[in-house]
């Protein structure tokens, strides 16, 4: 009722000289933007076409790519993954997450149905973007493709920086429990798919925290900042209890295990009539709870880069998706990183005041471009200041 009459009053408005073109684009975007919070866009047959091909094209390679990397496709399904293996899966899953850039630039805007340059306007409110909309919409476009490629690469990298750093407790917990290779191999084949489905709730809930309550990204800032302090001052020789760790107590109190093995390859298995949980299964549980709690840091963190879900999503999801091969490939040296720990922490630091102060920088000028900038500037300056100056140096 309130949108139609204030529709009403700006028609009549127009007698005061403005053109009818301008007043139609004025009224769109209020429609657009209104505090129902409901954004309808335009939606034609081929939009929908593309949208609806590039989705089922983007989960059959995610499935296809999952099978290859959990090595369906291998004759040697139960041997341990080879260092020549792991660089092998690793650069492919980095190079499709680069790669993924370059679809965002072309085909991310028949994703969110651009199709004039009011959705672009409709868009950059909605999201909180300075997109060009001055000028005319293959301008708009291009503008609108550069900045969600850069927004989304800019998350990818923080997120796979991120997933470097829980590689470390992964690793921590696969020694305390002493994994064979076999067992590590199935539980992170489980754990990234335990990870996706997580990831994958966290981000559509926080979407709609955050399209809802705007005020919420400051509550983020504040975290990020608060989490980046609290991983700076972290110690680094921090042990995992396997026998008063909470989920491991808790997991005795109400279920039966069995911890008599822990290379057994069954997650559970049958003894005297009963069932039994084991080991291998426990140490799973305790790695998706771990991502879930690393998913409070990256998720909000990838927040502070975009608001558009799609983008939170992909930057998640390439990023996990290559964890399994990368732990494999870094394996026992991923210590030799000591550096990372201090870039994320800044980096976590850095977005958290910069979702506080997201209206003052933008005053300034501060793009996306210069947010890329920081966060590969630092990236780049954490792991180059490890390899130039190792470990067993500073130590001595």
């Amino acid at each position: 009722m309130d949108t139609n009459l204030s529709i009403n009053h700006k028609i009549a408005s127009s007698s005061c000289g403005k053109d009818i073109h301008q007043l139609v684009e004025e009224i769109l975007i209020f429609n657009l933007t209104s505090h129902s919070g409901i954004a309808i866009f335009p939606f034609s047959s081929c939009s929908s076409m593309i949208q609806t091909l590039f989705l089922t094209v983007f989960f059959l390679i995610l499935l296809v790519g999952m099978l290859w990397d959990l090595g369906v496709f291998s004759k040697s399904t139960h041997d341990e993954v080879t260092a020549k293996q792991a660089l092998k899966h690793s650069a492919v899953w980095f190079s499709v997450g680069l790669l993924m850039t370059l679809l965002i630039y072309y085909f991310h805007d028949n994703l969110q149905n651009i199709e004039t340059l009011n959705d672009i306007k409709a868009y950059s409110l909605k999201y909180r973007l300075q997109l060009n909309t001055s000028g005319s919409f293959e301008d708009g476009l291009h503008a609108f493709g550069k900045t969600a490629a850069v927004s989304y690469l800019s998350g990818f990298l923080l997120e796979y920086a991120l997933s470097v750093d829980n590689l470390f407790v992964i690793l921590l917990i696969f020694q305390s429990f002493k994994m064979n290779g076999e067992n590590q191999k199935r539980i992170l084949v489980w754990g990234v798919i335990g990870a996706i489905i997580l990831r994958f709730l966290f981000i559509y809930l926080g979407s709609e925290i955050v399209m809802r309550f705007t005020w919420v990204m400051y509550l983020f800032g504040a975290f990020l900042v608060y989490s980046g302090f609290k991983m700076l001052f972290s110690s680094e020789d921090e042990e995992f209890d396997t026998e008063n760790h909470i989920i491991v107590k808790y997991a005795r109190k109400w279920f039966r295990v069995d911890s008599g093995n822990p290379d057994e390859t069954k997650f559970f298995k049958r003894i005297n009539g009963l069932w039994y949980m084991t080991i291998p299964f426990l140490v799973l549980v305790i790695v998706d709870i771990t991502d879930v709690v690393f998913a409070v840091d990256s998720v909000p963190a990838v927040f502070g880069v975009t608001t558009d879900p799609y983008l939170v999503f992909f930057s998640n999801i390439f990023a996990v998706m290559g964890l399994r091969s990368l732990y494999f490939l870094l394996g026992a040296g991923m210590d030799q990183f000591y550096s990372l720990k201090y870039g994320l922490s800044l980096i976590l630091v850095y977005i958290g005041i910069k979702m506080l102060l997201e209206h003052y920088l933008k005053e300034y000028g501060f793009t996306e471009i210069h947010n890329l900038i920081v966060i590969v500037g630092i990236l780049g300056l954490s792991i180059f200041w490890s390899i130039w100056f190792p470990k067993t140096q500073t130590e001595s």
